[in-house]
């Protein structure tokens, strides 16, 4: 009787995870790339109130694409209400990232920002890819 309990109580709790995990599903980013970065494989979600903060979720591969540039590569993102975070890369490399940007005050996000860009220094602006704004699903 305990062991089948214990059974149950286990099922219970994995169908439960799986179930979390459906409900965020991954979409293609499409392009993200400008002179010397690109995001490569790149995919985002909106996870749902309750899970990971409801937040906006993005993850793929950030690339210096010209490695005699000397620059430094970032991501932003930013969620409604906020201002952008940046998520830095490595110079002359490629950087895997999987990221949650989200409103603290509120049970879930329904529109964010991504774009990626190369860091010229201070003297000179940085060069972005155009800015992707994805809506996310209506939750009541």
């Amino acid at each position: 009787m305990r062991r089948s309990l214990v059974a149950v109580a286990a099922a219970t709790l994995f169908a439960a995870g799986a179930g979390s995990a459906v409900a965020a599903s991954w979409h293609s980013l499409g392009v993200l790339k400008s002179s010397g970065v690109q995001f490569l494989d790149g995919q985002y979600t909106f996870y749902p109130k309750g899970s990971n903060h409801g937040g906006f979720g993005f993850k793929g591969s950030l690339k210096d694409a010209d490695n005699g540039d000397g620059h430094n590569v970032y991501v932003q993102a930013k969620v409604e209400g906020y201002s952008w975070n940046r998520f830095r890369g490595k110079q002359r490399g490629t950087v895997h990232m999987n990221k949650v940007v989200y409103d603290g005050a509120a049970l879930y996000v329904s529109d964010a920002w991504i774009r990626v860009c190369r860091d010229r220094g201070s003297l000179r602006p940085d060069n972005c890819s155009p800015t992707k704004h994805y809506k996310g699903p209506r939750q009541d």
